[in-house]
């Protein structure tokens, strides 16, 4: 079998390099980018996307093996949603730092351990955001403290019902579906 890292070494037929970066639109969770790149073959071409500092998820696991949700509206779908617990990155923030503050803003609960899961890009096709998957077990409960401007219930289901949840199509956010699927391959070879 060849060397499967080698599929990710960077390859000059492959990289195009950045020639100028253009910030078309600073926000305050992410910017926009319309970056000007000279492709593998001398051409040039411009590239868009969403420049963002990262973010974090958590599967919060009761001990009774319940997964911990969070239920909320989100604009951008028009849909009330059911996801992990997760939150951005402040610039510079340490990932573990920022799942157990999410963890406590979003569910109240505070985790006695706190497991890294994978990392991953959601949409690398127009984002650079990376986000980061961890399991948090032996769990306190304590009071939520959401964001001012977020309105969220804390929903606590099975695993299994959950899984079906995604089989059915109901659960759609991204970091949910890797969530649970990991933690249930994860849980396996524990």
């Amino acid at each position: 079998m060849a060397d499967l890292d080698s599929l990710f070494a960077e390859d000059p037929k492959l990289v195009e390099k950045r020639a100028r970066k253009n910030t078309v639109y600073k926000g305050k969770m992410v910017d926009w980018c319309c970056d000007d790149v000279i492709l593998p073959d001398g051409a040039k071409a411009t590239r868009e996307y969403m420049d963002h500092t990262g973010a974090v998820g958590v599967v919060p696991v009761l001990a009774n093996g319940d997964i911990v949700f969070v239920r909320q509206y989100r604009y951008p779908v028009e849909e009330v949603t059911l996801e992990l617990p997760a939150g951005k990155l402040d610039k510079g923030e340490d990932p573990l730092a920022c799942v157990k503050r999410e963890l406590a803003e979003e569910t109240g609960y505070a985790a006695a351990t706190i497991t890294p899961l994978l990392d991953y890009w959601p949409t690398p096709a127009f984002a650079n955001e990376l986000l980061h998957l961890y399991v948090a077990e032996g769990l306190t409960p304590g009071a939520m403290n959401p964001d001012q401007d977020e309105f969220i219930e804390k929903v606590e289901l099975p695993l299994e019902e959950a899984l079906a949840l995604c089989r059915r199509g109901r659960v759609k956010d991204s970091k949910t579906l890797i969530g649970l699927l990991a933690y249930a391959a994860w849980r396996r070879k524990k």
